[in-house]
């Protein structure tokens, strides 16, 4: 792996702008055996591009990702565009012998998901997909903790992602609510980080029983608010699980509950203990032991920022807490930690690839009005 890698950014939005910050600082605060260069953005037109390129830091835009892709400049290509881009974009990457990031959920169907895979293996490239939100240190607390047996037998797992972005019935038809771009609405939006999060907690999912539902069915054009479409994707999806360990599960996934912002949260209940975390809280995590004497029982936080917790350390001194955007810079230091030892970043595109087919599961079950099988 070289020193530098040239990276090619595909997509300025709102991801695009995470990504950005996280390879700017990254080197500045992890020792991490590569020293990223903020090549080139991409975007759709040349006024974002350049505004992209200006205001995070990269040193050249373009318009044509084709072309960027091509370049034999690029080492790693990123991409952070909505979701009918991501296998057209992966598949031209991997085929330019590029490693390929790309951000979640990995295709738009599970056919996509898995010829990206083997796209990238084919071309004996590195790959990665950017679930974020294994990388907060509470989260990396609580696998230590189910991995070190203070759980003991996992038996159940409550996930739950709630927005209220889109609740209410005048807001536009953004690409979000529309299938041909994004695949499906909060099931892949949100419950893929949430499906993800559960498989990398307590292991893989084996079955699935679901439902979703479509509360606003059109939606004002965001160009013509005098103009409406139909909504074709999911406002929310609710699913059970059994996973091949033996644990339950439940997930609900909502863009359609009011108050929560962005509130990803999970309850896992052992035989010997529990776990609570709240990313709206995400610097804590709640900790209940059953061995202890019952007149001292009780949840109690944990604060993660002990230079002793995963990634803490890189930040700043205890009780000094961090934020969303860490998620990033942390999954990114990670990720070029392992490229530069010549491993595959974590999680990656097989992770993509496993989430999908939960998510494909998930709608065979509301197809069918049945259990379906990963």
């Amino acid at each position: 792996m070289p020193k530098t890698l040239n990276i090619a950014l595909l997509g300025a939005g709102f991801m695009g702008k995470a990504h950005s910050n996280a390879y700017r600082q990254v080197s500045h605060f992890f020792d991490i055996g590569i020293e990223p260069v903020m090549k080139v953005v991409c975007a759709r037109t040349l006024g974002s591009a350049r505004e992209a390129a200006e205001r995070y830091g990269w040193l050249e835009h373009d318009t044509d990702w084709e072309r960027v892709v091509q370049r034999e400049d690029i080492d790693l290509v990123d991409i952070s565009t909505p979701g009918n881009l991501h296998h057209p974009m992966a598949l031209a990457a991997a085929k330019a012998r590029k490693h390929v990031w790309c951000e979640k959920p990995l295709g738009n169907s599970l056919p996509e998901a898995e010829e990206m895979l083997a796209a990238v293996r084919a071309a004996g490239v590195m790959h990665a997909v950017f679930h974020n939100y294994r990388f907060c240190p509470a989260v990396r607390l609580a696998k230590r903790l189910i991995e070190e047996g203070e759980l003991g037998d996992v038996r159940h797992i409550r996930a739950v992602y709630l927005q209220d972005w889109i609740a209410e019935p005048d807001f536009p038809l953004v690409w979000r609510l529309r299938k041909q771009i994004t695949g499906s609405g909060a099931l892949g939006d949100i419950g893929s980080h949430i499906i993800d999060l559960a498989r990398y907690l307590i292991g893989e999912i084996a079955q699935v029983v679901a439902d979703t539902r479509t509360f606003i069915n059109e939606r004002p054009l965001p160009d013509d608010a005098d103009r409406s479409a139909e909504v074709d994707v999911d406002d929310a999806a609710i699913f059970l699980a059994r996973f091949e360990g033996g644990a339950m599960g439940t997930f609900e996934a909502t863009r359609f509950a009011w108050g929560r912002k962005n509130y990803n949260s999970f309850e896992i209940n052992g035989s010997l203990g529990s776990v609570i975390f709240n990313l709206e809280r995400m610097n804590e995590l709640e900790y209940f032991d059953a061995r202890t004497p019952s007149h001292l029982q009780g949840f109690r936080t944990i604060q993660v920022t002990e230079s002793s917790h995963e990634f803490a350390a890189e930040w700043w001194p205890p009780g000094h807490i961090i934020g969303y955007e860490h998620t990033f810079t942390n999954l990114v230091a990670d990720g070029f930690r392992r490229m530069a030892k010549g491993e595959l970043p974590s999680p990656n595109f097989e992770d993509g690839v496993a989430n999908q087919r939960v998510l494909d599961a998930v709608e065979r079950s509301i197809a069918t009005g049945t259990w379906a099988t990963i």
